[in-house]
């Protein structure tokens, strides 16, 4: 039975990286999926999709690390989406940089505007942290809108010099190098969070969501581990909006919206809050839907039903917005934990025995930090 465990968890491991070579080789498939995608897999339309999807699985992923790691409700984590895709489009567009060096003041603006942020939204908590990210967040989208120099093109977006983008991302027939650098980025973020929510810093997080005061008492500071996670998510986030200026080939003011945020949201507890696999599920199903989901408002067979079932079926917000109300009541947890619940019932577990139940991570905690500062050995098992 032990042995049966062990190569469940390996197995469990491994899956990852199969996936991300799957995705990899995708490109030179030629599988058709009626109902699914309009063509063939390595169709330029639909490694577009499936490059659009990996990206947000990407983003969500860095919410989630605010969300669902952490406990941080943030409305304003499309701010820095939004400053990603703007600062790497102003850098080649307006002052002729190439893509490295536009990557780099992208990286830095990613890690200065959250530290900004969070330095002032970390000082308060609850409801007003998530007020403030929200005041943040508008400010960026007013700024973006008002077109100031006409720098970002307010409405209308800011298209994308292609002279200064490297050949081998330009052009249909380039759309198989977007989407390995759409996958490159998801593999980036996933392996970036597992690293760190593996971390010491990463079991502060956990534990602050639990419960905050009680990590207080174990004389560590939560405002400096809420504010590094702050700002790897909102440098994370940046990085994204740099591969999805690259796909689309130019800024839209739609990411610097409210609305945008909202949809993280939704996507992660769609997947599963405090899952990394789950979260990007979350962002890719997501997607998905709201992209074939438009289509399918404009098709002749929905144009064609009766008012009362044409309206709704022609909004993809009313129908992903009963998705999520029936995930919220029926499936708590997301997909991610419907997964969990169906594999503990199925190896005779009762639900919650083998996960962490609440305390347990601040119990590890103190027994690390008691044991760092010479207060004794953590306790057998942990």
């Amino acid at each position: 039975m032990r042995t049966g465990g062990l190569n469940g968890t390996a197995l469990r491991r491994l899956l990852p990286l199969v996936v991300f070579v799957v995705l990899a080789v995708l490109p030179y498939s030629t599988l058709q999926l009626p109902g699914l995608f309009d063509g063939v897999l390595n169709s330029p339309g639909t490694l577009q999709l499936l490059a659009l999807c990996l990206i947000f699985g990407g983003v969500a992923l860095s919410y989630d690390l605010l969300f669902g790691f952490t406990g941080l409700l943030s409305f304003g984590h499309a701010l820095y989406f939004a400053a990603g895709t703007y600062v790497a489009n102003l850098a080649l567009t307006e002052l002729g940089w190439g893509l490295a060096p536009a990557l780099a003041l992208t990286t830095v603006v990613g890690i200065v505007l959250p530290l900004l942020v969070g330095g002032v939204a970390l000082r308060v908590s609850g409801i007003a942290f998530s007020m403030v990210t929200l005041a943040t967040a508008q400010v960026g989208s007013i700024i973006v809108l008002q077109d100031p120099g006409g720098l970002t093109g307010g409405e209308e977006g800011l298209a994308l010099d292609r002279d200064q983008v490297p050949d081998a991302f330009v052009g249909v027939l380039n759309t198989v190098n977007v989407y390995w650098l759409a996958v490159a980025y998801l593999v980036l973020v996933y392996a970036v969070v597992s690293w760190v929510t593996g971390s010491r810093a990463g079991r502060v997080w956990q534990a602050i969501r639990e419960n905050e005061r009680r990590v207080e008492v174990l004389g560590l500071q939560p405002y400096g581990f809420k504010l590094l996670v702050f700002v790897l998510a909102g440098l994370l986030a940046a990085l994204g909006g740099v591969v999805h200026l690259l796909l689309l080939g130019g800024s839209t003011p739609r990411t610097t919206t409210a609305d945008f945020t909202l949809g993280l949201l939704v996507m992660v507890v769609l997947g599963g809050a405090g899952s990394r696999w789950g979260a990007v599920l979350g962002g890719v199903l997501y997607t998905y839907l709201d992209s074939r989901l438009t289509d399918l408002a404009n098709s002749p067979a929905v144009q064609d039903l009766p008012a009362w079932l044409r309206i709704p079926l022609s909004e993809p917000l009313f129908l992903l917005g009963t998705l999520f109300i029936l995930v919220v009541f029926f499936v708590p947890g997301g997909i991610a934990g419907l997964v969990c619940r169906l594999r503990e019932r199925r190896a005779g577990r009762r639900s919650g025995d083998g996960g962490p139940t609440p305390g347990r991570v601040v119990e590890q905690l103190r027994d690390q930090v008691g044991a760092g500062m010479g207060g004794g050995q953590p306790r057998d098992g942990v």
